[in-house]
């Protein structure tokens, strides 16, 4: 038996289901009650359409995602398709810039979730909070997807009824009010005295909302079917994260059409209490506490999957990064530093983690992208797109994350851009900078 078939290897044990819950949790559709007033200040009270247009921009992606995941069903992302698309050297700066996006959205999630964790309990330190979710979702992650997965069905199943009865109590306070035609209304979409640029504002902020969708690619080694089952999970992810943050927004509008609120960043607590009372503001705290959990559980993992692709094919150290647990047949290491590193978030602001992961994000868009744009001109085999999902859509995916990578603001530019110059340091001592190949690894 050769050492390649004798040697620990991921499972192929996720189903489309799994998948798309997995996706789902990336994402945390709660996360719209937790932006909502800071996106409704940006885009002066159009917060609806500004997910609109950030809901456009991201299905372009996820059609790019969805073509490279059919042509090279591995675990590493961007890194791989960048990597057997355009350049090697490419390809591993662009999985070392991804990383700012794999590594600090844990990190960000749970600094957000110990956030709101001391609106409830302000008794208690929130390095407190921080350590207790690194601690759980690591020992989750350890064990194996399976068990990360049963986790999140249920935590996702929480989530989305959460949702669902938030719509309806806007639905019946609206219908309460207003009577049944104050539910109809375009004004959540469209003001003639806001500028679409005030939208477009509110847009830059929304797409942040999707962050993670990508991740889902990371799991195509431990996926049955992958070629057919992740890009079709990837699509819907972003049509479903789409609805459901164009759908609460719409009726948040319409419960609360002001757009003035007490508190900015607790705008949804505050609706949540005028059209459920104090029993449904603790309600939705939870709730957002739960999709912070579960997005911190399913990105973690994707940590330790795109760190594993990086070590199998010798980008990073093999014997640490490239070797899974032969009991679970999981990327124990990796794991475990991801956990570690999210206690960085005691020294950081979540702004700045929240500027870091929008860098790693929009510029792994921007190459996706392109990626798929190549794909079209090679003629790969089991690509049959034609011009408008071959050409155009890349394109318009390559325009817009492109905007909102040179739309960020300047400290996380130069704070991004000093990742990726460390990133060079390290290629050119890995590899004397293109003058030594990196050897091709085999999927």
């Amino acid at each position: 038996m050769s050492a390649s078939t004798s040697s620990p290897h991921l499972r192929r044990t996720l189903g489309p289901v799994s998948v798309l819950l997995f996706g789902l949790a990336f994402i945390a559709p709660l996360i719209v009650f937790g932006t909502y007033g800071v996106i409704a200040q940006a885009s002066q009270n159009t917060v609806a359409l500004s997910y609109v247009v950030a809901s456009i921009g991201v299905i372009f992606t996820a059609l790019s995602y969805g073509r490279l995941v059919r042509v090279f069903p591995a675990a590493g992302s961007a890194y791989t398709y960048t990597r057997k698309m355009l350049n090697p050297n490419v390809g591993f700066m662009v999985g070392w810039a991804a990383l700012l996006d794999y590594f600090f959205i844990p990190m960000l999630i749970w600094l957000l979730g110990a956030s709101y964790l001391s609106l409830a309990f302000p008794d208690v330190p929130q390095w407190c909070w921080i350590t207790g979710f690194i601690v759980s979702t690591t020992l989750l992650n350890i064990l194996g997807i399976q068990v990360a997965n049963r986790f999140n069905i249920i935590l996702m199943l929480i989530q989305l009824t959460i949702i669902a009865v938030f719509i309806g109590l806007c639905w019946h306070y609206v219908a309460a009010i207003n009577g049944p035609g104050g539910l109809l209304s375009v004004k959540p979409f469209f003001n003639v005295d806001v500028p679409f640029s005030a939208t477009m504002a509110g847009a830059a902020i929304a797409a942040y909302s999707f962050l993670g969708f990508d991740a889902l690619s990371t799991l195509s080694e431990e996926t049955v079917e992958p070629e057919r089952t992740i890009p079709r999970a990837i699509l819907l992810v972003a049509l479903i994260g789409g609805s459901l943050y164009i759908g609460s927004s719409y009726f948040m509008y319409l419960a609360h059409p002001a757009g003035v609120f007490e508190n900015i960043d607790g705008a949804a607590f505050e609706i949540a209490k005028t059209i459920g009372g104090d029993l449904f503001f603790a309600v939705v705290l939870t709730g957002i506490i739960i999709a912070h959990f579960a997005a911190g559980l399913s990105f973690q993992a994707s940590v330790g999957r795109l760190l594993y692709a990086l070590g199998r094919d010798n980008q990073l150290p093999q014997k640490l990064f490239g070797v899974l647990h032969p009991r679970y047949k999981t990327p124990v290491f990796n794991i475990v530093l991801s956990g570690a590193f999210g206690l960085v978030g005691f020294g950081l602001t979540i702004a700045t983690a929240t500027s870091l992961v929008n860098f790693g994000a929009f510029l792994a868009f921007t190459a996706v992208n392109l990626c798929a744009l190549k794909l079209t001109f090679d003629r790969q085999v089991g690509d049959k797109a034609g011009v408008l999902r071959g050409v155009l859509f890349p394109l318009a995916g390559a325009f817009t994350s492109g905007w909102m990578l040179i739309s960020l603001d300047r400290d996380a530019l130069i704070l991004g851009c000093c990742w990726v110059l460390l990133g060079l340091v390290y290629l050119a001592c890995r590899t004397r900078l293109f003058s030594v190949a990196v050897p091709e690894p085999a999927l």
